[in-house]
């Protein structure tokens, strides 16, 4: 065999083809490049794999679908080749599709002990998952687990939820550092600091080979704000409520929870928590000690309706204004434990993800209609704060660390080359921006991309995966509609009764009705004078002259293109 060939990306930007010798180390990401979620890296030495996060995303097209990972395809075709499954933290775009990869790949799982209590709620409702040699092990910064050719070390980081990490992995290729999600915050209200002694001491005594680190606030300058700030600003409007006052979070979002509790302790109000997933992390985060002293405060919903106005602080879900989600109910009007009135107050307390305005933006609408109050970050900036790196906390990882290459990671093709920038300011000239599916050779030289794996993204339906057809035809039906005709035919294929035509999205059959019979008539010409090429014609294709004419009808009469079909059965 001769030497395979690669493309080395220089300091300079150039793209340089050369001969690639067997490297120690392969970066194989699958998910969660050149994407906002569905976090997903896998790291080889020799054939042997460990995978890093493996998380979810979710469809927002209204197509029935669930949830949405990456294609595990190149994992479960060679599942005695992954020795484990590490994570970083609990999000669901990091945590949220281990599951699906345990039902191929029956391997342990090492996380920080929050994530694992979320991961045992998402195993719970996956029983194929739950195979022999899953086994979940907790790990905290400072512990040093050897899996196959890695040895695998946790450090904390500071983030929108608790026991959140980076990881250090030690490979025969030198010390690669995986950012995970991450801020700095210098005094975060968990009293759970950004571990810099220990990068500082990693940097000293190894050096750090490869650095890959979050880009999702690559395009933010500055630095975050702190928790503690947001935390001060929501007493401030919960104290100056006269009615009700809502605040929708994101559910995992614990520092925040914790601190609305001690605000509701604070003012005298009773705490309520509307939503599965905020009582799943509420459960979560006692068991773990992040959250004291909540059953002191805290009502359940059915009592939400008979509490005093002025004596009332929810907790929502459907920050993203998701339909079935409790802040949209409320917005709405549609909640059976409570109904909003003038003189209530609503604090969104999330950000709004790019494309879910529209979704948004109505509830606050319908808000204010009702006379209810409404603050969100553009109105009222202090209301939150991001949980991922602006760009001069980008910077300050890497200075830190100083590595001899940089891979950006967790954001969209835009984030990851803004911070690619930052790494070459920062004094690193060995840089490389890849997408899914490109494996990232390192060795002696510079990184270098060195093939490709298949990638893709796998939808979900109640736990089931939707085949792509499905999932395209769900679309191309919600955007066009159907029709569908149906016609008794003779030997010949003529027709011999009167058609039926049922349409779906299309016109309303009710106020319509002569559109419709003119369409029926349209294709019952085309069939009684269309040639064949047998005397008795088969049935595809009679089915196939009557949808080309119901095609051709629609589009000269009504402008439009559903999807047409057609059901010819032969007369007895």
């Amino acid at each position: 065999m001769g030497n395979r060939i690669g493309r080395v990306l220089h300091a300079a930007g150039s793209l340089e083809e050369r001969p690639i010798q067997p490297a120690a180390l392969k970066v194989i990401p699958l998910g969660g490049l050149g994407e906002i979620g569905m976090n997903c890296l896998a790291l080889e030495v020799d054939g042997r794999r460990i995978v890093i996060d493996c998380g979810l995303t979710f469809d927002d097209r209204g197509l029935g679908i669930d949830v949405t990972h990456a294609d595990l395809g190149v994992l479960a075709q060679a599942p005695e080749r992954l020795d484990a499954i590490v994570v970083t933290h609990g999000h669901e775009d990091h945590v949220g599709a281990v599951p699906y990869l345990l039902e191929a790949c029956p391997v342990p799982v090492y996380a920080p002990p929050y994530a694992l209590g979320v991961l045992r709620e998402r195993l719970a409702q996956h029983p194929a998952a739950n195979r022999p040699g899953v086994e979940l092990h907790a790990i905290r910064p400072g512990d040093r687990v050897t899996v196959g050719p890695f040895e695998v070390e946790p450090y904390r980081v500071t983030h929108s939820m608790p026991d959140c990490t980076g990881v250090i992995v030690r490979t025969p290729a030198g010390v690669v550092v995986h950012s995970g999600d991450f801020k700095i915050e210098e005094a975060p209200t968990d009293g759970e600091g950004f571990d810099w002694d220990r990068l500082e001491r990693l940097r000293a005594e190894e050096g750090v080979r490869l650095l890959m680190s979050d880009s999702t606030n690559a395009l933010v300058e500055g630095a975050t704000g702190a928790e503690r700030d947001v935390a001060a600003r929501l007493e401030e409007l919960v104290r100056e409520a006269r009615g009700r006052v809502v605040v929708t979070l994101f559910a995992s979002n614990v520092h925040r929870m914790r601190a609305l509790a001690e605000i509701a302790r604070a003012t005298g109000r009773k705490l309520c928590l509307l939503g599965r997933s905020l009582r799943m992390h509420a459960r979560i985060a006692a068991e773990e000690g992040y959250v004291r002293g909540l059953e002191a405060v805290e009502i359940p919903s059915e009592m939400a309706r008979s509490t005093p106005r002025d004596r009332l602080l929810v907790l929502a879900t459907g920050t993203q204004g998701e339909p079935p989600a409790a802040f949209a109910r409320l917005a709405l009007g549609e909640h059976p434990d409570l109904a909003l009135e003038e003189g209530d107050l609503v604090i969104h307390s999330a950000r709004i993800i790019p494309g879910c305005e529209t979704r948004v933006y109505p509830l606050f609408d319908a808000l204010a209609r009702r006379g209810v109050g409404v603050r969100w970050r553009r109105l009222d900036p202090g209301v939150h704060v991001s949980g991922h790196a602006h760009r001069d906390e980008q910077r300050r990882l890497i200075d830190a660390l100083q590595p001899r290459s940089f891979i950006p990671l967790h954001g969209t093709h835009l984030h990851m080359l803004e911070h690619a920038k930052i790494a070459r300011e920062a004094g690193v000239e060995d840089v490389l921006v890849v997408g899914n599916g490109q494996v990232v050779e390192v060795g002696d030289g510079p990184l270098a991309i060195a093939g490709a794996v298949p990638i893709g993204r796998v939808h979900r339906e109640r736990g089931r995966p939707l085949d792509e057809r499905v999932v395209r035809d769900r679309a191309l039906l919600a955007s066009l509609g159907f029709a569908v005709v149906t016609a008794l035919v003779d030997d010949r294929g003529r027709p011999v009764a009167p058609l039926d035509l049922l349409t779906r999205g299309v016109v309303h059959e009710d106020e319509s009705a002569a559109v419709l019979d003119d369409a029926c008539d349209a294709v019952h010409r085309e069939l009684a004078r269309a040639r064949y090429r047998a005397d008795r014609p088969d049935l595809d294709d009679v089915e196939d002259v009557a949808k080309r004419a119901l095609k051709r009808f629609f589009a000269q009469r009504l402008a439009k293109k559903p999807l047409c079909y057609a059901m010819v059965s032969r007369r007895p």
